[in-house]
């Protein structure tokens, strides 16, 4: 059996930058400026308010963060970003197994591969905790003594519960196709920590498209695979498996994955001046300075949903379920643009305009 990865601090998620650390805000909240957005479907309070409820009482029963979290919890907004995110949710059942999922990633994130201060993580030894962590929501299937020990073992591990206990959730609403759909792309986000985790241990500077790269697999594309699930219909696996939707499935998922960039770049660099993101990785290669760099970022956003947003209007127009489809993807991009552009607890913009 692989060696189980030593003890961890309780997991946190990160609160605000230190301001003595932090790059100088122009303010606290609001879209940056020059990026290409929709407006989002704004998110009903009691709906929020019902699916934090239910989030934090299953975090609890499951033992997943200490009891010191529960102010944290709330300033991440769990129940707000899927609420935003999930515009045609069929109901709160759906949006709470959403946000399950969202919290099990960012636990599994936080302790797995954060190596911040206070999160636990490290580059060394990643792969072997990914694995393992893979394996709570891809079962293991073997001697009937050997899968009693994998039981063991996942219950022994907060963010390995997180992933099998959400997974569970889902599975019990969608398709087995659209199951299988995730656990597919959650092994894509894992191999994504795991190419950033080795240029963080050798400090190898990647090019801007090599960095790209890598975000198209360590984004948030397990979240966007769900929209066809959390709004009750299907997409089925022969049309969601044509390159034409792959493709205007990860150029939302590419979108939003800078749009993370960018709102936490002074968040990320109060933790680690050298921590690498887009604007980071343009400053590297064209030697530039950060705020040329972010700027260009911006642009390579808004390039990207541009893209976007042109491909989805075409396909669109061959089927309505595709129609409905893209409309699902656009509704996520937008509900996280929204979480990230008001979510003052995280985000700070750097003084660059």
């Amino acid at each position: 059996m692989p060696q189980q990865p030593p003890a961890r601090p309780p997991w946190r998620p990160p609160g605000p930058p230190s301001p003595a650390r932090s790059l100088r805000a122009t303010r606290s909240g609001g879209p940056i400026p020059g990026l290409r957005h929709r407006p989002a479907v704004p998110a009903d309070p009691g709906k929020v308010a019902e699916v934090d409820r239910r989030l934090e009482a299953w975090a609890h029963e499951h033992d997943l963060f200490p009891a010191a979290w529960k102010g944290d919890f709330a300033g991440f907004q769990f129940g707000r970003a899927v609420v935003l995110q999930h515009p045609g949710a069929v109901d709160v059942e759906r949006l709470t197994a959403a946000g399950k999922l969202l919290l099990a990633e960012n636990l599994v994130d936080s302790c797995y591969c954060e190596a911040e201060e206070g999160r636990g993580g490290t580059p060394r030894g990643l792969g072997g905790r990914l694995v393992l962590a893979q394996a709570a929501i891809d079962p293991f299937h073997g001697a009937p003594e050997v899968e009693a020990q994998w039981r063991r073992g996942v219950r022994t591990d907060g963010p390995l519960r997180s992933y099998h206990q959400a997974m569970k959730d889902l599975a019990a609403f969608a398709t087995p196709s659209q199951t299988d759909r995730f656990v597919h792309d959650i092994a894509r986000l894992h191999l994504g920590y795991l190419g950033e985790a080795a240029w963080a241990e050798t400090r190898y500077v990647p090019q801007v498209w090599e960095y790209l790269v890598m975000r198209q697999f360590n984004n948030f594309r397990p979240c966007l695979s769900i929209v066809d699930a959390v709004d009750g219909y299907e997409l089925p696996e022969a049309v969601y498996a044509r390159p034409e939707i792959q493709r205007i499935t990860a150029l939302a998922c590419n979108a939003t994955t800078i749009v993370n960039d960018l709102y936490s770049f002074t968040k990320e660099l109060a933790g680690d001046p050298t921590h690498m993101n887009l604007p980071q990785a343009i400053a590297a290669n064209e030697r530039c300075g950060l705020k040329a760099a972010y700027l260009k970022a911006v642009e390579i956003h808004n390039q990207v949903m541009d893209t976007f947003e042109e491909e989805s209007a075409v396909l669109s127009a061959t089927s309505p379920l595709v129609e409905r489809y893209a409309r699902g993807l656009a509704a996520w991009v937008s509900g996280n643009h929204e979480w990230h552009a008001t979510n003052t607890h995280r985000y700070h913009l750097p003084n660059y305009w």
